[in-house]
């Protein structure tokens, strides 16, 4: 067990057990006896979810299904969706924030960036965890509020960079230790949901978020582009950030695309990677694999420009399901009272770089 207090929500927590209608529920408290993590093991985790709409209906499927998790409820403004949702799963509809919160340990807000702080925050004030998807909210003003409302109330918050949670994520950071230059594209067709933000917010920012965990470094420069298509904010983007430490990413984000991508290559001093989160796969290029083939070049064993002679690794990737994962994670967080892989701290980094790059965008639009 982690003793650190949760980040982004202060308080060293211990489960607490509440009775609820007769239920006994798991919670995390900021005093008090606690529980064994043997008796933590018995008692499932209650959860519940804050819209349920294209994301938010998944979110309360896989917490139906979660071990150790138990779906409570929802909250949904629109009568025929919340009717679906709980005729599906079997679980309860809130007539409002505050008896969700009052009813779950933990409830993933799943609504427009801009309604984050909105419903975040009654859900805080019940001493709910949250797992509030990406980005944090729309402005820094908005986070720095949900994340003050956590903190006085010993929450936990952890942001939804599913990326995070992909296996090629697993492997990059296996992998990656020096990265030198990395360039990201994240494509995707046009549609209105989302729409309530950029491209920055609404998609270039899960990049923001690997490349920043991925680095390590502070930033020292920013340049963007953008151009707006459809929506009232930039629908196309590319953002070079250059870091302290050399490194240079560059990442284009673009929601005009006829297809969906979501591809990132790395060099870095030993290797050449590339790998696709979408489809959970990738290939490396070994530095010392390219010295031989040199070599064999010079000596004639290869002709030049024979890119077939390069040897290409396919990388093994066990694949798996990115938000189940992030929700497995997040569940066990909350019930061991340790502190998310993809906190406060992360997710409030990733906006700041995202609202810069959108701020630079705007300026010279005008």
């Amino acid at each position: 067990m982690d003793d650190k207090p949760p980040e982004g929500g202060g308080g060293a927590g211990r489960v607490r057990w509440r009775r609820n209608g007769g239920v006994l529920r798991s919670g995390v408290a900021r005093g008090g006896a606690g529980s064994t993590l043997a008796r933590m093991a018995k008692t499932k985790v209650r959860c519940g979810v804050a819209g349920v709409g294209s994301l938010g209906q998944h979110h309360a499927r896989i917490y139906a299904a979660l071990p150790g998790a138990e779906l409570a409820g929802i909250y949904e403004t629109s009568d025929a969706r919340a009717a679906e949702i709980c005729a599906k799963h079997n679980c309860r509809r809130f007539a409002t924030l505050e008896e969700l919160g009052a009813d779950c340990d933990a409830v993933s807000v799943v609504v427009p960036t801009d309604k984050h702080e909105q419903v975040a925050l009654p859900l805080l004030a019940k001493g709910c965890h949250l797992l509030i998807e990406k980005p944090l909210c729309a402005s820094l003003d908005e986070a720095e509020r949900v994340l003050a409302a956590a903190q006085a109330k010993g929450c936990l918050v952890q942001v939804g960079h599913i990326e995070h949670f992909n296996p090629v994520m697993s492997f990059l950071e296996k992998e990656i230790d020096e990265p030198r230059y990395l360039t990201a594209e994240r494509l995707a067709p046009y549609q209105p949901r989302g729409t309530e933000v950029g491209v920055v917010l609404d998609l270039m920012i899960h990049d923001i978020g690997i490349v920043l965990a991925l680095v390590k470094s502070p930033i020292v420069k920013i340049d963007s582009v953008g151009v707006t298509v459809l929506s009232k904010s930039e629908d196309i983007a590319n953002a070079r950030i250059q870091f302290a430490n050399g490194c240079v990413a560059n990442l284009s984000a673009s929601r005009m695309s006829t297809k969906k991508q979501r591809e990132i290559r790395i060099f870095q001093g030993d290797a050449y990677l590339s790998l696709d989160f979408m489809n959970q796969k990738g290939h490396l290029v070994k530095k010392s694999d390219i010295v031989a083939y040199g070599l064999k070049i010079k000596i004639g064993l290869v002709k030049a420009g024979d890119l077939s002679a390069i040897p290409v690794k396919d990388i093994p990737i066990e694949k798996g399901e990115p938000l189940a994962l992030e929700l497995a994670s997040f569940v066990e967080s909350v019930g061991q009272r340790k502190q998310p892989k993809v906190g406060a701290a992360l997710g409030k980094s990733a906006l700041e770089v995202a609202i810069a790059i959108t701020e630079q965008i705007r300026a010279a639009a005008k």
